[in-house]
């Protein structure tokens, strides 16, 4: 067992990214060795966590996943220390529960027994910053609060009057941050830029670690730590892999594919063959199935549409091969995409469907699809639990429904994906299978 801590916030924008990459790479160069999670849905912030400790990052979803899958995925941490990072704020979640919760990060805290350290954005605040964290440490009587980490700290004056209330309140302050723009990511639509694309991303990581190292008490955030507690594992449900030998889509433009689920097709046996279709690259021609996850296709519409030798494995495969496409990877499969200029693409055209990037609109939220038609290794009437992020419109989508999809209130929504012969599609990003009734 691995003793653990999770870093979360009253609210998105408090710096508990850029705090838990700081923390990853600061234990990382003292020769802990550190294993990070992200709570969420999230496929961006993980690879940052796997730049900064040199290890994969796994999510845990109390909404999409059951308490036994989330006890075998943190129960994979060969580490000496776990170092898990929320989502949004501390107890923000769906409307209502999913496999195990709304998919808050005290969920997970409370779940694994987890101290939570609190990162707070103090800036325009002195003294009440300490009411702020005295009602987080209160809400919820199943998880403990480790402590207080400040952010955006002015001045020493501005500390002292934050830590004289801290300390009133009997919350300990384990590192004071000041400004810095060097604390700061780049972001673009759908959160982040990726690490992938950030040529001096180590140079910007290690900067973070420096600041943290500096301004964090590390040897009090590990004292913190917990040994999680014990979960059942035996019930796990696992994902049939899609095929033997996967094909799968990995660059710019198809990198959103979550840590968990490529293991566990590794751990049925199957053999992950990655491809680049930004460099022309068709997928293995002896492979058993075609996977394109998410990304950013729309804004490399331009260069998908010109690689050929992509395009033509693609189609070659779909003769008598099942491919899937996840969100981007489901429009480079339609007929055509359109871009922020409003430029038409032609995509692959194994099915009908044609996106529009030029009128965005946010689709948002967990999602659960009782499937209508065979996806992958998975059956007609499969539920699965999944999560839909996107800008995009749909202009045409003739083919028939891959699935019945709900939200997290049991809500139809249009976004069911679709079908033709051995091609599916859809917008979102399948996480665990569901132990709830179709419906």
């Amino acid at each position: 067992m691995t003793p653990g801590l999770l870093i979360a916030a009253p609210r998105s924008g408090s710096g508990k990214t850029t705090v838990t990459l700081g923390l990853l790479r600061a234990f990382s160069r003292l020769g802990i060795r550190v294993q990070p999670f992200k709570s969420g849905p999230d496929y961006i912030d993980p690879a940052f966590q796997q730049a900064a400790s040199r290890r994969p990052s796994f999510n845990l979803d109390s909404w999409a996943m059951s308490a036994p899958q989330m006890g075998a995925i943190a129960g994979r941490a060969d580490a000496e220390l776990i170092v898990a990072e929320g989502v949004m704020g501390l107890f923000d979640g769906a409307p209502a529960i999913g496999e195990a919760g709304t998919g808050a990060s005290a969920d997970i805290a409370a779940l694994f027994g987890w101290p939570v350290l609190l990162v707070m954005d103090v800036s325009g605040q002195s003294q009440s910053a300490a009411a702020i964290a005295s009602g987080f440490r209160d809400l919820r009587s199943d998880i403990s609060m480790a402590g207080a980490v400040l952010n955006h700290v002015a001045s020493q004056r501005h500390e002292g009057l934050i830590r004289a209330a801290m300390e009133e309140a009997g919350i300990p302050i384990l590192g004071a941050i000041p400004r810095s723009a060097a604390l700061r990511l780049p972001e673009r639509h759908l959160g982040l830029v990726q690490a992938a694309e950030q040529a001096d991303l180590d140079q910007i990581v290690d900067c973070m670690a420096d600041i943290v190292a500096t301004h964090v008490d590390l040897n009090a955030i590990r004292r913190a730590a917990r040994f999680a507690t014990p979960q059942n594992h035996a019930a796990m449900p696992i994902l049939a892999p899609p095929g033997q030998r996967i094909a799968i889509a990995r660059d710019e433009a198809f990198s959103f594919t979550y840590a968990h689920l490529l293991s566990g097709w590794r751990d049925a046996g199957a053999e992950i063959l990655p491809f680049s279709p930004l460099a022309d690259e068709a997928p293995a021609a002896d492979a058993d199935a075609v996977w394109l996850p998410g990304g950013y296709p729309e804004l490399h519409a331009g260069r998908i549409a010109q690689a050929a030798h992509f395009l033509s494995g693609l189609r070659r495969h779909a003769l008598d091969r099942p491919i899937h496409g996840e969100c981007g990877g489901y429009m480079v499969l339609g007929e055509a995409l359109i871009d922020a200029d409003g430029q038409a693409h032609a995509m692959a055209g194994l099915l009908g469907l044609v996106t529009s990037f030029a009128e965005r609109r946010l689709h948002l939220g967990y999602r659960r699809a009782r499937l209508l038609a065979p996806m992958g290794g998975m059956p007609a009437g499969a539920m699965l639990n999944g999560h839909e992020f996107h800008y995009s419109a749909i202009v045409e989508q003739p083919d028939s429904p891959l699935a019945h999809v709900t939200d997290a209130e049991g809500q139809a929504v249009p976004s069911t994906g679709s079908h033709r012969g051995r091609v599916t599609g859809s917008f979102f990003h399948l996480i665990a299978p569901s132990s709830k009734a179709s419906s």
